[in-house]
């Protein structure tokens, strides 16, 4: 946006020289001056606050053990993608899969028994104390096993939700103790991007605003997203508060840990917008000259207008101008207002003003 910006900068010098040239060699032969005109549009229109922020993912994790076990079998890679439930790593369970089959035997028995009882005792022929016993038996081996399970579930690390794993910090063969970092694993299909904006546009933050991000690592790219969440609490020393913002991140090139410029886009409006170089301050006014290209002539009239915010290449008018009129941007030098002027081009943005001033020649002949 910068390097298009600066060159159709370069473009209106370029061009005010033509038209100062063209002005001179018409005021010889009495004739109006050339200009070039825009029309006044409404556009949407924000505030931007600028402020850097840190990426972090959506989700984040350090994989660790829970038990001091051997690795056995390792089946990720570095960086590779796992969906949630994977299985990334095993450690030795040779013990509790053995105590797995003899409590399962153990409870197929005490369930065996438990039925063999249940029919005895609506016929009288046992006890309601012995059919206690024997549920009892059952319960107690089903819970035993369910426990077995939970110790040989901890053998096992998986991933609790689907994203990227980092780098891997062991090998087959590996002791690993509860705390051992195994790898990382981040969800970055949305990144989170805090930054931090002072506390006096508390009022104008709301979730939902939009903003854009940037980074120096891809210089030519932007990011959009949303304000998700505001921190609670105001520093007190610096006095800012914590922004949350989310990005979608489809093609997975935000990493966590990225610095990123942002721009807070609020109070968000419809406004007229005119092009910066058909502004003419004067002391603390600033004014335009306004032309309806279809009159015949086209007569300049000088106009006081109130302007709000700048962009890069455009600026905001507040009051003295409507949308639809047509404001001179190359050629007011030599314009003087209740003069006829004569439009030899209309700059829409579509096309360059070298193509523009090109076919009003071929088109007068010259």
């Amino acid at each position: 946006m910068l390097i298009k910006q600066s060159k159709r900068i370069w473009s209106s010098v370029f061009f005010c020289g033509i038209l100062l040239i063209a002005g001179k060699l018409d005021a010889g032969g009495g004739q109006p001056s050339p200009v070039v005109v825009v029309e006044a549009v409404v556009t949407s229109y924000y505030d931007r606050v600028e402020a850097l922020g840190t990426l972090r993912a959506n989700e984040t994790i350090d994989l660790t053990a829970t038990v001091a076990e051997i690795v056995t079998a390792i089946h990720f890679d570095d960086g590779q993608r796992v969906e949630a439930g994977d299985i990334l790593v095993e450690m030795t369970s040779k013990e509790e899969h053995a105590l797995i089959e003899e409590e399962r035997s153990t409870m197929a028995e005490a369930k065996k028994q438990y039925d063999r009882v249940r029919p005895l005792v609506k016929r009288g022929a046992a006890s309601q104390a012995l059919l206690d016993q024997r549920r009892r038996e059952y319960q107690t081996s089903l819970a035993r096993l369910r426990a077995i399970e939970s110790k040989l579930q901890d053998r096992l690390i998986m991933a609790p939700f689907s994203g990227v794993v980092g780098l891997r910090n062991i090998s087959v063969g590996a002791l690993i103790e509860p705390g051992d970092v195994v790898t990382t694993l981040d969800d970055d299909s949305v990144m989170k991007l805090d930054f931090t904006v002072p506390a006096i546009y508390l009022s104008a933050i709301r979730v939902g605003l939009p903003i854009e991000a940037r980074s120096p690592a891809f210089p030519r790219q932007l990011f959009m997203g949303e304000v998700k969440s505001i921190s609670s609490r105001i520093d007190p020393v610096a006095r800012s508060i914590v922004v949350r913002a989310v990005l979608p991140n489809p093609q997975r090139v935000l990493k966590p840990g990225l610095l990123m410029s942002v721009e807070l886009l609020k109070s968000p409006r419809n406004a007229v917008v005119i092009p910066e170089e058909a502004l003419m301050p004067s002391g603390r006014d600033n004014f335009v000259f306004v032309v309806d290209p279809a009159a015949d002539p086209a007569v300049v009239d000088k106009r006081k207008v109130d302007t709000g915010e700048r962009r890069p290449g455009q600026i905001e008018v507040l009051s003295g101008l409507t949308a639809g009129e047509f404001v001179v941007t190359h050629g007011n030098v030599r314009a003087r207002p209740g003069q006829p002027v004569k439009v030899i081009a209309v700059d829409t943005g579509d096309e360059a003003l070298v193509k523009l001033l090109n076919q009003e020649r071929k088109g007068s002949g010259q």
